[in-house]
């Protein structure tokens, strides 16, 4: 199944506003932008959603944020999908960036992969919340046992430090408040305008892969038109007259007159 989801599929034309609407109704989040899934942590939780029980959610960390504990994640991910036997290469180097276009891509992979299983049915014993609540609380609870048994080895190994320590206080000229708030305004701004161009980027992208494909189709059809045994047909005449007309006039009128005159 993996392997027959080619870049023309209608996979790839499923828009960025729809599949972050799939992804937060079907695993009850709140994602605003494709990028927010960069971690990889959605991506193994849609495929336990897909197969429940055969990811081993406890490994999969929801708070990543370094590149480091986000490739973790794929390769929980990639060996979810050699189990499985899914013939699909992640592209963890250039998904870990957080690039609108290649994170918008594997995600739309990843919806028609799972929309293919069991007709995309959900099985509707699955609780996505309850699910990273308890991967979240049996990570937070080993995080904290790995604390606390790091500040016993240092406590036993320095005795009597804390008494030792002498902090320094940090002397500097205040800033003033509303630079401060210029500051803010500024960054805040910066932020947007970087947002909206990261969607334009995108909307870009989509838009020259849908003409792309069209034009594909358009080269199909002209190309089964010309053929010797077929050219001469009234209907094959017909839209040979839609396909070369002229951009500023409108051909089908004619189209369908060739056609009818011939029936």
């Amino acid at each position: 199944m993996a392997s027959n989801i080619g870049m023309m599929d209608s996979a790839y034309f499923v828009g960025r506003n729809e599949l972050l609407s799939w992804i937060n109704a079907r695993l009850q989040l709140n994602l605003s932008r494709i990028e927010e899934a960069a971690s990889g942590a959605v991506q193994c939780q849609m495929m336990d959603m897909t197969y429940p029980g055969t990811v081993p959610m406890h490994k999969v960390n929801f708070d990543a944020r370094t590149e480091y504990d986000m490739i973790q994640n794929y390769k929980v991910l990639q060996d979810v999908f050699n189990k499985l036997k899914i013939d699909k290469h992640i592209e963890v180097n250039r998904l870990v960036k957080g690039r609108p276009l290649d994170n918008l891509e594997f995600l739309q992979w990843l919806k028609r992969y799972c929309d293919s299983v069991n007709g995309g049915i959900m099985n509707e014993n699955y609780n996505p919340v309850e699910r990273r609540s308890k991967v979240c609380k049996e990570r937070n609870l080993k995080t904290s046992q790995k604390n606390s048994k790091s500040l016993q080895t240092n406590n036993s190994q320095n005795p009597g430090s804390g008494d030792r320590l002498n902090i320094p206080k940090i002397s500097g000229t205040k800033q003033k408040p509303s630079a401060v708030a210029v500051e803010s305004d500024c960054s805040e701004e910066i932020q947007a305008l970087s947002n909206e161009i990261t969607e334009l980027k995108l909307s870009v992208d989509l838009l020259e892969k849908e003409r792309d494909y069209y034009f594909a189709k358009l080269r199909d059809i002209e190309i089964l038109c010309q053929a010797p045994e077929l050219e001469h047909i009234p209907m094959v005449v017909a839209v040979k007259k839609v396909l070369y007309a002229a951009d500023e006039e409108s051909a089908l009128a004619e189209a369908q007159e060739i056609i009818s005159v011939n029936q």
